[in-house]
């Protein structure tokens, strides 16, 4: 087990009663009476992983885990509760115009950033100019503002902005939910915005209930209490406890060790075999991400998947609830849609439409003229092998290593090799910049069925299966412009509909945030992604 930072050692090597003390003041320690202690510290583990390699700011990554830890420090305009409604958080009131084309926000008078500079619709407009610009090359926050339908940001007042679109824009209120569309202090953008992607003390400045104060790449971020916060959702003042210190720790037998020992307080992105195992003093906490769940991205442009009959033998071929029962030890659902089951608009309809089915995928694959074999029995046409290259972003967690290597056995029974490659960040995007590989892997999470756009969409940020289709364009045009509740469900259900029939993207299962929670901390909140939230935090 790798060592925690220097400054955690020294609890580690105590003998054991002292340690047991100490573990527990890593949650603050508490005062006689049993009150919570507000000078304390909690100490959150995270995998952090990639985080170093320009990923500290949510406005440019599409990492989760830049907006999971980065909310601590940046505000948004809303929130969004657990009954997908909205509440004021930096804009008091605001009101939707010309049917979702426009929306005027009315901002707090009683604001300031970190570094003591005013939150005012001027800075609600630097950051909002700053994620369109192209320059920035922020790809999902820039979605999530409208993409080419943002149409710009209007100071009307000191306290008033208005965000408007070249036509009706319906998710921008939940965009604007996010630490994506979060904010920095307008000095910051003016003098360092080209930091922002790796972070650190005096860069990362935002209105939030904490300030980053110290970062050590790769190790550990710490964020101490603002203590003139007075405008957190519903009304929250400053944090009860002064530091949050989110330690980087890439192993998840690591980040469950030190829950356990009581050297963390809680751990995230955990994994169902070893969360499974977890008992008292600790609570373990899972939370469906609402999205795209886990998937595999065919290129339809670019080898053997331009034939959509390769592409249907291929999900037929996997046997996907088998694989994901024994290897996620039944915590995570098989997916049998592009949107999980706790997306709005999800089709349930297609639950046990496309099931493993061998027989079926062999036909199909000698249908598309895949019917000789080679020495080691792969499928061949014309001479060339039925093959497949799969490009995987690094670091891959044990159990998506072991789901990768079931779905090749599974290939292989019916012919089809997978040739699977483990790739640096750099020399991935070596390939998926020019598309050059035939199938990727990722999950996506979101809330609003929009983020399917930039998936599936000719022009989407995302359309690793480089799909073009000008009806499927045209109906999902059709779910950013409405807003009703029944249009937009029957238009998504179109979308994973075409999906299930073209096989574009294969879901395989819909992942959970897992969590495990020390005693030692009281009024954790989660967020609808699945996120820790610490506004109302005790601990002690």
């Amino acid at each position: 087990m790798p060592s925690l930072p220097r400054r955690r050692i020294a609890a580690v090597a105590l003998p054991l009663a002292a340690a047991l003390v100490l573990s527990s003041c890593a949650g603050g320690a508490s005062d006689p009476s049993g009150s919570a202690d507000a000078n304390g510290e909690v100490v959150w583990a995270i995998e952090g992983a990639n985080l170093s390699a320009g990923h500290m700011d949510p406005q440019t990554s599409q990492l989760d885990v830049s907006a999971m830890v980065q909310r601590a420090a940046l505000d948004s305009l809303v929130f969004q509760e657990a009954d997908g409604s909205f509440s004021p958080w930096l804009a008091e009131e605001w009101e939707i115009e010309d049917d979702g084309a426009s929306y005027v926000f009315t901002l707090r008078d009683d604001v300031t950033f970190h570094d003591g500079e005013p939150f005012d619709a001027a800075a609600v407009k630097a950051n909002f100019d700053r994620i369109a610009d192209p320059e920035t090359a922020s790809a999902q926050a820039a979605s999530m503002l409208g993409g080419e339908f943002y149409a710009g940001t209007e100071v009307v007042d000191e306290h008033t902005v208005r965000v408007s679109f070249t036509q009706p824009y319906s998710p921008f209120l939940q965009a604007a939910s996010t630490a994506l569309l979060g904010f920095y202090s307008p000095a910051v953008l003016e003098s360092s915005a080209d930091q922002l992607k790796a972070g650190g003390p005096g860069v990362t400045v935002g209105t939030g209930p904490f300030e980053l104060t110290e970062y050590t790449p790769d190790q550990e971020i710490v964020y101490t209490r603002n203590d003139d916060y007075a405008w957190g959702p519903h009304d929250g003042g400053a944090a009860k406890f002064e530091t949050l210190r989110v330690e980087i720790l890439p192993e998840a037998s690591v980040r469950v060790g030190v829950a356990e020992s009581g050297e963390a307080d809680l751990a995230s992105q955990l994994p169902p075999n070893l969360a499974a195992d977890l008992g008292d003093p600790l609570t373990v906490d899972a939370q469906e991400y609402p999205g795209l769940p886990y998937s595999l991205y065919l290129n339809e442009k670019y080898g053997v998947f331009a034939d959509e009959r390769v592409r249907q033998a291929f999900s037929r071929a996997i046997d996907i609830d088998t694989a994901v029962e024994e290897i996620f030890f039944g915590q995570f659902p098989r997916a049998w849609s592009i949107l999980g089951s706790t997306t709005p608009t999800y089709d349930a309809s297609l639950e046990g439409t496309w099931a493993f089915d061998p027989a079926t995928a062999e036909a199909l694959l000698d249908e598309a003229g895949w019917t000789e074999r080679d020495s080691e029995g792969y499928r061949t046409k014309d001479g060339e092998r039925l093959s497949a290259r799969w490009i995987a972003w690094t670091p891959v967690p044990d159990d998506r290593a072991a789901l990768a290597n079931s779905i090749q056995s599974d290939l292989k029974a019916v012919g089809f090799e997978l040739v699977r490659e483990v790739l640096e960040p750099g020399a991935y995007n070596e390939q998926y910049g020019p598309k050059t590989f035939d199938l990727t892997d990722w999950g996506f999470s979101g809330v609003d069925p929009d983020l399917l756009r930039s998936h599936l969409h000719t022009d989407g940020f995302q359309n690793a299966s480089q799909v073009s289709d000008p009806d499927l364009d045209a109906l999902l045009e059709r779910g950013v412009a409405t807003a009703d509740a029944e249009e937009r469900a029957e238009i998504y259900g179109e979308v994973q509909q075409w999906n299930a029939d073209h096989a574009a993207i294969v879901p395989l299962y819909s992942p959970s945030l897992i969590t495990a929670v020390s005693d030692t901390v009281t009024g954790l909140a989660y967020d609808l992604y699945g996120r820790p939230l610490f506004y109302d935090v005790s601990i002690g």
